[in-house]
């Protein structure tokens, strides 16, 4: 579906446009199955350069299936995902014109374009947090030591955690851990960032932390964001999108105002009075 026309947050401008400067993700027609149970349903959408998008709607409707796909941890079904105008999902097919399921050496180049922050921080714990967060730009994208170790110490200034820079996750509050898994994502200078409820496995105190630093990161930025997310707060501060997913599809989307203020869908409706009767 495209995006709204009227965002309640002007759209930054971001590089990393497809063909022509159109979206930067297209699912087309996507279904994912696992085994007879089908989680994403002939889902069509987009996501444009800059744009910040938040899907919400209730567990097993999809939501973390399609930042896994982009991940590529899960392969699509039926249908077929573009990033950049360029197929993700699908490789070409030598000179015929056509596509094949990607291979993994496609798949890792274009891995590279995206950063993922889970709900697990997955910090290597015998490694400094400096190590943590230039491990992979210096031996997956060959960056040299030195500039990652200066991109490190700004990330790291940026979730406010420059003190920390050789201490070891063990020596971390949950929250400081997850602010470290967000410097990691963002120093491999990804054009999309997927997050994925990044507060749920925090202590209650901790989470407003996190919250505040993917605002700064959000405002001091132009990086596409595609998140998952059941703090409904946020999710109205940061969007310029909200995505109601229920049963693998987009049950309704629109602005923040529009959805968190004047939603249309029934469906829409008894989620958010379930998720804000409940204090989330």
């Amino acid at each position: 579906m495209p995006p709204s026309d009227t965002p309640t947050n002007a759209r930054p401008q971001g590089g990393g446009a497809g063909a022509g400067g159109g979206p930067l993700i297209v699912f087309d027609q996507v279904v994912k199955r696992f085994g007879d149970l089908t989680v994403l349903d002939r889902l069509d959408f987009s996501v444009d350069p800059g744009e910040r998008v938040t899907l919400i709607g209730p567990s097993g409707s999809g939501k973390t299936t399609i930042l896994r796909l982009l991940m590529t941890l899960e392969k699509v079904t039926e249908g077929v995902i573009r990033v950049g105008g360029e197929p993700f999902s699908h490789m070409p097919r030598g000179g015929s014109g056509g596509l094949v399921p990607a291979g993994e050496s496609y798949l890792r180049e274009r891995r590279k374009r995206i950063g993922m922050v889970f709900q697990q921080f997955n910090l290597f714990p015998n490694m400094t947090v400096r190590q943590n967060v230039i491990e992979a730009p210096v031996h997956v994208l060959g960056i040299p030591k030195e500039e990652a170790n200066a991109k490190a110490e700004q990330l790291l200034d940026l979730v406010g955690l420059a003190d920390k820079i050789d201490a070891h996750p063990t020596q971390l509050s949950g929250g400081q851990q997850q602010r470290v898994a967000i410097a990691r994502a963002l120093a491999m200078s990804p054009e999309i960032l997927l997050l994925d409820e990044v507060t749920s496995a925090l202590d209650p105190e901790l989470v407003a932390g996190v919250l505040d630093v993917l605002r700064e990161v959000a405002e001091s930025t132009d990086i596409t964001m595609l998140c998952v997310t059941h703090e409904m707060g946020f999710a109205r501060d940061v969007s310029h999108r909200v995505l109601m997913f229920d049963q693998g599809q987009i049950a309704e989307e629109g602005t923040p105002d529009q959805i968190f203020g004047d939603p249309q869908e029934e469906r829409t409706k008894s989620f958010l009075r379930s998720v804000l009767d409940n204090g989330v």
